[in-house]
């Protein structure tokens, strides 16, 4: 009988981004407008494009032997999982996202405490509920179907909503009197799939290819030809994940150096390394990071 691992992806915000991980990670994915089951180039994978809302729910049932969600939702469904691993990315960028709490800049509601009695709208509102009650305030919690940063003042006192840069809640006019949940994707698995030795295996290595891939995200390769004059000087100024590879030339008195560093200092190290006496420099995209 065929091995097949059931995978679930988080369909909507998250889709492209992971859809993208996955690529980078090595994976040939096809995805039809109208199919809610992409095709893999690996015939062990048995894809499905869930809502990241939903996933928990369907990984604890055995519907799915694993999924991508984030850690927001499984909080929100209590459910019980295994979390194979915290994979740090979203919709906008290489961050974790916080679950807030705005009311309208002109409010008179300042903390928590404030919002006792008040109605909040929010998409997580199980969660929301128990956070709310462990700090003994007592509100309505109505569930929102979207735009839920519109419904203030007339629908609801006080929102809480998922945000990565603040951008949107400063555009309607909303300020944050708390944050109540930073938040992360994870692979998470089903407790009964994670006991079967092949699917484990299978889920380690994906879990592998997806954390060298998001390793690789911000950070690029460099090579450059320096003269054995400058080789000191050129490898101080080398931040390097251990130290640069450095290799003799035909040449004895040239040596070819290859590091990986974060992309954020490029612009200012290569003049640097220049000055120093590097030539024949070359910068290039990584897709991979394996420890």
């Amino acid at each position: 009988m065929k091995k097949i691992l059931k995978l679930g992806l988080p369909k909507g915000s998250l889709q492209e981004s992971t859809l993208k991980l996955f690529r980078k990670a090595g994976y040939h994915i096809s995805v039809s407008s109208r199919s809610y089951y992409p095709s893999f180039d690996d015939p062990e994978i048995q894809a499905m494009l869930i809502r990241a809302q939903e996933m928990a729910g369907y990984v604890e049932s055995g519907i799915l032997d694993c999924g991508l969600t984030g850690k927001d939702w499984i909080l929100e469904q209590n459910a019980s999982v295994h979390e194979v691993a915290e994979l740090i990315y979203a919709k906008e960028g290489l961050r974790p996202v916080r679950w807030v709490i705005a009311v309208p800049n002109d409010s008179k509601i300042k903390t928590v405490k404030d919002l006792n009695g008040k109605r909040i709208a929010t998409e997580l509102v199980g969660f929301t509920r128990r956070y709310l009650k462990s700090k003994g305030v007592n509100a309505q919690i109505d569930f929102s179907w979207g735009a839920t940063e519109v419904k203030p003042p007339h629908l609801a006192d006080a929102i809480v909503e998922l945000t990565e840069t603040g951008t949107s809640l400063r555009a309607n006019n909303l300020r944050v009197i708390e944050t109540i949940m930073e938040s992360s994707t994870r692979f998470i698995a089903n407790r009964q799939a994670w006991r079967d030795k092949w699917k484990r295996q299978k889920m380690e290595n994906i879990v592998m290819l997806l954390q060298g891939a998001l390793a690789a995200e911000e950070k690029v390769g460099l090579k450059m030809n320096v003269p054995s004059r400058s080789l000191k000087r050129v490898i101080s100024l080398l931040p390097a994940m251990h130290s640069p590879t450095v290799s003799t030339l035909s040449d004895p008195d040239w040596f070819a150096l290859e590091v990986m560093i974060n992309e954020k200092l490029v612009r200012e190290l290569i003049p640097k390394l220049k000055m120093a006496g590097a030539e024949g420099i070359v910068e290039y995209q990584l897709n991979k990071v394996i420890p």
